[in-house]
């Protein structure tokens, strides 16, 4: 999917034998807010955005919602630069062969809401190889009875795998939902219990 912006700098590039770089083009002239790219994992197709304050999104949705998304609540200035990511796409492998138990990026998360937020910031506190509860995270946000609310918001989360909603499960050990379905939620915590075993 090309972006406006992309099509825009791309018709007001100089012709030449060389391919075009648009992103160095739109990071050149300061337009480049928000950088994007969609990569193929192990567990599927995964669209990923970085902004100037971080991972912006790790998604399993389309990579046209993302960029809605992304243009509605962070900026308009979305390009794809696929070379902006090795250093993530390398973190994300590393956690998928059970080589890495944390991620070193920054992340943003305004995509989410503020109560959203406050919830995937205590996911990132479920350590690797556990698992907490809807209600465990509510009752640690000072509402016990808001575990259906908190569900929501990890249903919601932008920055999947690298901000691990998919360790809070329901009550008595039941899955729950997850954006990449259950069947990608199971296999990241039979991932991460093997790797924590060993």
């Amino acid at each position: 999917m090309t972006t406006d912006l992309e099509r825009a700098l791309r018709a007001s590039a100089p012709r030449d034998e060389e391919p075009i770089d648009i992103a160095a083009i739109a990071a050149d002239a300061g337009l480049l807010d928000v950088a994007y790219t969609v990569t193929d994992a192990p567990i599927g197709r995964l669209v990923l955005a970085h902004s100037d304050r971080g991972l912006v999104a790790c998604s399993y949705d389309e990579e046209d919602v993302v960029l809605d998304r992304l243009a509605r609540r962070v900026s308009s200035r979305v390009i794809r630069a696929p070379r902006h990511f090795d250093d993530v796409r390398r973190e994300l492998d590393d956690y998928l062969a059970g080589e890495r138990t944390t991620f070193t990026m920054p992340v943003d998360l305004r995509l989410a809401s503020p109560f959203g937020q406050s919830v995937l910031e205590a996911a990132r506190e479920v350590a690797y190889g556990h698992t907490a509860t809807y209600s465990s995270i509510a009752a640690a946000l000072g509402n016990p009875n808001a575990s259906r609310a908190v569900g929501n918001a990890l249903g919601a989360n932008p920055v999947c795998i690298v901000v691990p909603c998919h360790r809070v499960v329901r009550a008595g050990g039941d899955l729950g939902g997850y954006a990449g379905g259950t069947d990608i939620k199971r296999r990241l915590l039979d991932l991460e219990a093997a790797a924590a075993a060993t």
